[in-house]
């Protein structure tokens, strides 16, 4: 009897105990700092030039590696062009980076399964992209007939085990803007899911409770998406907060509050189906403050910051490393990076721009205060 009543109490002893360091450790990391495996953006825009050379090591800076988009004028649909727009990010970096641009092609209705392999063999592309022609900037050349004219490139997508990163909305006028993200699911995704169950797709950048779903209940291992820091922090009334905001204006369109709830529950949720991909996609002040502004917010600078505080205060930053850094290279089938980043809780105010000879960038958050400073560890 001594013994039968004595071992549950030891069993409940040791419990305590590691309740209470878990406990501990998350309130060490709520209040000073800590550190995790340095993160990589599994989408990130560069653009080329003298932007190129102004932004890229906001990224460099804080992330391992990158997925780069290949919307450039003209758009990189060629393994050789993909090759050529990695060196000159080389050279854009700092001599010291190590950052790894890992490329992409664009895909187009003339796109072929030789190319298809050439970016294989390369060792440089890692993933094609789908624009539905006209869905976003620089999209004019996407594809306008995925199911018949793509149909020889997604199989041989299939057998080279390359990823398809798709801008998941249907660009019909007559669909309301807020759901063309669902109607692309219903039209588009699922039937390409249904048709080719062992391609490898990552829905960029989703904006809804229904893409949630969506990847929710596909086959593990094979969907997963990209979350922003925008779409996690702010819905659609930071576009018209304090008259109309156009460094808020981007590709998907911020939605409602629900569904921005929907996105913090399923990254903070410990779902290996969700990972970091800024969409960070600069233009300079004047193509956003006009009366045609372009798309896209610049957040390189501030998205760690901005995920911190999103994990934070979902109370879920025991979480963060899996999300930025351990979902996104497990998927693709990457090793994790060795090398680490600090995050502290230390107040800094963000830049009202980034100056330049040539105009101004205006980051995500600007002139704000934010509370998580990352740095190498």
């Amino acid at each position: 009897m001594l013994k039968a009543s004595f071992f549950p109490c030891k069993v409940t002893s040791l419990r305590f105990v590691t309740n209470r360091r878990q406990n501990h450790l998350k309130a060490a990391i709520t209040k000073m700092e800590f550190s995790i495996t340095q993160p990589d953006d599994w989408h990130l825009h560069l653009r080329d030039g003298e932007l190129l050379e102004a932004v890229v090591s906001h990224s460099s800076n804080h992330f391992g590696r990158a997925i780069i988009m290949p919307n450039l004028k003209p758009p990189v649909t060629k393994t050789v062009e993909a090759m050529a727009y990695r060196e000159s990010i080389l050279k854009a970096l700092p001599e010291t980076s190590t950052f790894t641009p890992m490329m992409t092609l664009y895909l187009t209705d003339t796109t072929t399964p030789h190319e298809i392999k050439l970016a294989r063999e390369s060792g440089v592309v890692f993933a094609v992209k789908l624009y539905p022609a006209g869905a976003t900037t620089n999209s004019q050349h996407g594809v306008t007939d995925l199911f018949g004219k793509c149909l020889p490139v997604l199989e041989e997508m299939v057998q080279q085990n390359m990823p398809l990163l798709v801008h998941g909305e249907v660009t019909s006028p007559e669909v309301d803007v807020f759901d063309r993200e669902k109607v692309f699911i219903d039209e588009v995704l699922s039937p390409l899911i249904r048709k080719f169950p062992r391609l490898k797709v990552v829905m960029e950048h989703i904006t809804t409770t229904d893409a949630v779903k969506f990847v929710e209940s596909c086959n593990d291992g094979f969907v997963a998406a990209t979350v922003t820091p925008q779409h996690l922090a702010l819905n659609r009334n930071s576009l018209f907060q304090g008259g109309l905001q156009p460094h808020s204006y981007c590709l998907p369109i911020l939605k409602r509050e629900t569904h921005r709830q929907a996105l913090v529950s399923a990254v903070t949720s410990g779902s290996k189906r969700f990972f970091i991909g800024t969409d960070s996609a600069p233009h300079e002040r004047r193509n956003k403050e006009c009366p045609c502004g372009c798309a896209g917010i610049y957040n390189a600078p501030v998205a760690l910051s901005a995920y911190a505080k999103v994990f934070e205060e979902a109370g879920a930053l025991d979480k963060l490393e899996a999300f930025t850094s351990f979902n996104g290279p497990d998927f693709y089938g990457l090793p994790r990076n060795t090398s680490k980043i600090k995050l502290t809780k230390t107040p800094w105010k963000v830049p009202a721009s980034y100056s330049y000879s040539w105009g101004d960038i205006i980051p995500m958050f600007a002139g704000e205060t934010l509370e998580w400073l990352p740095s190498p560890a």
